[in-house]
């Protein structure tokens, strides 16, 4: 019987990664061959790693299924049960930035920016992720009015952005797209399932929202000093 049912959710993990990888393999594949030619090679390893991609993508989907989001969601009910607001703080705070440095997403962006040291760029990123998931869980718990505080970050945000360099404006969005990546979407929607299981509301999309918008300080020196997450 789990035989079964783990092969239905691996088939439906498949289907999902085939769904999100082949259009693009198709249309870079294309422009490959009528746009910009490349070599036989460089086009057959392309298409291997989009193979390997699929698999990949399935098997780590089943996993985070199976494993993270029953963990988190256990996490995220017994901290709330707990009733003490400073272990709720610290536990969210440590969560968010040990899955926010276990990104993917994030250590691509790193090494993809080589102006700024690897570690500074991750960690910036965990710890403002830390930050903004504790504040996201005190609005669940307090019941604060979701459209209002969101009005009141974007607006920072947007203020934020025209203050700081324009070289930081870019890597500090990007900074904040990668942190709603494989890794941390399962386990932060998972802990605010928990944690709105507990209070009988549904607050977990809010989780993911306040990890995407950014700010970028003005006078910062480096790009990761512009991103913090709201």
């Amino acid at each position: 019987m789990c035989d079964v049912i783990l092969n239905k959710k691996l088939k439906e993990k498949f289907d999902e990664s085939v769904s999100a990888v082949l259009p693009i393999t198709v249309i870079v594949l294309l422009l490959s061959i009528f746009v910009v030619p490349m070599e036989t090679g460089t086009i057959a390893l392309f298409l291997v790693g989009a193979f390997m991609l699929i698999i990949g993508m399935a098997f780590f989907q089943l996993g985070a299924e199976m494993a993270m989001t029953p963990l988190g969601e256990g996490v995220g009910s017994h901290i709330m049960k707990t009733k003490r607001l400073s272990i709720l703080i610290i536990v969210c705070f440590v969560m968010g930035v040990i899955i926010t440095i276990a990104e993917p997403d994030l250590q691509v962006l790193a090494n993809q920016v080589p102006s700024i040291p690897n570690e500074t760029l991750i960690w910036t990123v965990a710890l403002g992720v830390g930050v903004f998931l504790v504040i996201a869980v005190l609005r669940i718990i307090f019941k604060l009015s979701l459209p209002l505080l969101l009005c009141i970050l974007y607006a920072a945000l947007f203020l934020l952005s025209f203050a700081a360099p324009a070289d930081f404006i870019a890597v500090a969005f990007d900074s904040g797209g990668v942190t709603t990546g494989p890794m941390t979407v399962p386990f932060i929607m998972a802990i605010g399932v928990g944690l709105s299981s507990t209070r009988l509301i549904h607050s977990s999309s809010f989780l993911l929202t306040a990890e995407q918008v950014h700010c970028s300080p003005k006078g910062a020196k480096v790009p990761t000093s512009n991103v913090c997450m709201i």
